[in-house]
């Protein structure tokens, strides 16, 4: 498994960080946001959506899902609100999974035996205006291939 650790001191650089990812990010991704409240992973979501040619980012708090149009679709999953899988599957999970799209999702670790085993971890450390640590793990070749062009 491949690791890379990066330190955010701003806004600005975790919003560069996720730019760079979005561009590298190729349709069928799974990204993994893990972090505490305010750490920034709707941060970093924005940045890679930037890279889409997104300009907004609406955070799918209450709603689960945020669907993009772009080239590739980007899916924004928030995860926070769920009690557990099935709620997520209820939503049709299964068929976002087999679409071609890029699937990005906040608070992944509560609902953990629905993601794929070959994704892309983001670890986001930190709160308020501090900088940020940012640990990306691999798991499996394309999101090891990622994080090498990262």
């Amino acid at each position: 498994m491949i690791r890379r650790e990066f330190f955010c001191e701003t806004e600005t650089d975790t919003l560069a960080l996720g730019k760079r990812l979005g561009a590298l990010l190729p349709s069928g991704a799974f990204v993994a946001l893990h972090g505490d409240l305010g750490a920034g992973k709707t941060v970093l979501v924005r940045g890679i959506a930037s890279a889409l040619g997104i300009r907004e980012v609406t955070s799918p708090t209450f709603t689960i899902v945020q669907e993009y149009d772009t080239t590739p679709r980007l899916l924004h999953f928030d995860a926070y609100r769920l009690s557990d899988e099935d709620e997520l599957y209820a939503i049709g999970f299964d068929d976002y999974l087999r679409q071609d799209a890029i699937l990005i999702m906040e608070w992944a670790e509560l609902v953990s035996n629905a993601v794929p085993e070959e994704r892309l971890d983001v670890l986001i450390e930190g709160e308020g205006v501090g900088t940020r640590r940012i640990v990306l793990s691999a798991s499996g070749a394309v999101y090891e291939r990622i994080l090498e062009k990262l």
